[in-house]
């Protein structure tokens, strides 16, 4: 184990001295911004940084002037050591990349424990970026601790990957939306906010006395809103279902209804939704760790799905990521293995796929599996594994085997690795808005990715 151990105020010697050497990276840059609140572009914007502008300014010095109190206090004189004044003056720019060496060295020790240190830092080119002097009061007892290990830190790209979506979205008409059974405040605070977005224009479908008491609790003015009073949710679904079979609505938000009463009511033949294809949710899914914007599908609809149903479930998703604007997406069929075997029939079914694909009953994409999960999102991994694929490392679309795999993975995502979701259910005559309101703002990105569905359809 490593310790921290100090120099008391009677073992230093004048001359004495300790280093710590750092790379300044742009996550090190990042951190101290968000710690510090510092949003200089001087210090943050690289690009700035490097502009005729910044010449002559002094860029991350801060950084380099906390190694040197990193010295006095883990170092010499170490824990214990009271910081009473410094100054300093910083000669040179610092870049990222760019290795900063800290030293102090005692200069003079003082009555009461005090002591002036003499302080540099140089960078790899041994150029003085930072020199000056600090005051300490310097420990009188000994202290020997075990060094912390700190917490990692991740960091969040500062942007959502829907904010290109919602964009494009705007530049088309809001559609008509029919909400089923909104009788609690935060649908309407949902519809609300996709609707003040330009989004939709909600038509509230249920007991309108319910409806006016879930918008008060929400204090949402929803007296410009269209309402159609029905007694109960299974009312509420059959008309939301005859207005969109009459071409009176572009898209349908379950609401309050339950996924139980909905899901037999759109997916009958005769009186749903269906079209010519199979009916199947996709979760469009930011996931920090992700470079771009990953769509998982099914998570919601087809329990275990036939591979005729899965070829219509990969085909919703294609046609929903090219009105994204992905021309040719990257579809990977994932599986427990990426060995074809009859003991696994996710295997051979994704194996049919491929093949379909090459014959063109699934259109417009780059298909691949059986794919194991780590294989889909490492090109490392697969690589380690001799696995080559186009869509490795690189996928758009991942289809899982069967809604429980797809609906545990989505979750999984969502809670472990911060990733945010929205979702669609595709294949029917509008878009359905399925999933549970429990982000207001990403039901808005819902409606704003079925802007871009219901357009491209036109």
């Amino acid at each position: 184990m490593d310790y921290l151990e100090n120099r008391t105020y009677d073992e230093i010697e004048v001359g004495e001295s300790a280093s710590l050497s750092r790379i300044l990276t742009n996550e090190d840059i990042q951190i101290f911004a968000i710690m510090s609140g510092d949003i200089n572009p001087a210090h943050v914007d690289a690009e700035y940084a490097q502009s005729d502008m910044f010449r002559g300014i002094i860029g991350h010095g801060m950084w380099g002037g906390s190694l040197i109190s990193t010295v006095l206090g883990t170092q010499l004189p170490g824990p214990g050591t009271i910081y009473l004044s410094q100054s300093l003056q910083f000669k040179k720019p610092v870049a990222i990349g760019d290795t900063l060496t800290a030293t102090v060295t005692a200069k003079e020790k003082k009555p009461k424990n005090r002591i002036l240190f003499s302080c540099l830092c140089t960078n790899q080119k041994k150029e003085t970026v930072i020199e000056g002097e600090a005051e300490v009061i310097a420990p009188r007892k000994k202290i020997k601790r075990p060094k912390m290990v700190l917490p990692e830190i991740k960091l969040r790209r500062s942007y959502s990957l829907f904010n290109d979506y919602i964009a494009k979205a705007k530049t088309f008409k809001a559609l008509r939306a029919a909400v089923i059974y909104p009788v609690h405040e935060k649908i309407i605070l949902a519809v609300h906010d996709a609707e003040q977005a330009g989004f939709i224009k909600p038509v509230l479908i249920g007991p309108e006395d319910r409806i006016r008491q879930a918008a008060k609790k929400a204090k949402i003015d929803i007296s410009a809103y269209q309402q159609i009073e029905v007694e109960h949710s299974f009312l509420a679904i059959e008309k939301a279902i005859q207005m969109a079979r009459n071409e009176e609505t572009d898209l349908i938000i379950r609401g309050a209804a339950t996924r139980e009463d909905l899901l037999p009511a759109i997916k009958d033949y005769k009186n749903g939704l269906l079209v010519d294809r199979v009916l199947s949710n996709i979760t469009v899914m930011d996931v920090p760790t992700y470079p771009k914007a990953l769509m998982l599908t099914d998570t919601l609809i087809n329990v275990d799905p036939s591979i005729d149903e899965k070829r219509g479930i990969i085909q919703n998703a294609i046609d929903f990521a090219r009105a994204l604007g992905i021309e040719k997406p990257k579809v990977a069929l994932i599986a427990g293995s990426d060995d074809i075997t009859k003991e696994m029939q996710s295997t051979v079914d994704a194996a049919a796929l491929c093949k379909m694909a090459d014959r063109g009953q699934i259109k417009h994409a780059i298909i691949d599996g059986p794919l194991t999960f780590d294989n889909v999102i490492s090109a490392e991994v697969a690589r380690d594994k001799g696995i080559s694929s186009p869509v490795i490392g690189d996928a758009d679309i991942i289809v899982a085997p069967n809604l429980e795999t797809g609906n545990i993975l989505g979750k999984q995502l969502e809670y472990l690795a911060e990733s945010r979701n929205a979702s669609l259910v595709l294949g029917g005559k509008v878009p359905l808005l399925m999933s549970h309101i429990n982000d207001i703002h990403l039901s808005t990105v819902s409606c704003a990715l079925a802007i871009l569905v219901v357009n491209m359809n036109r």
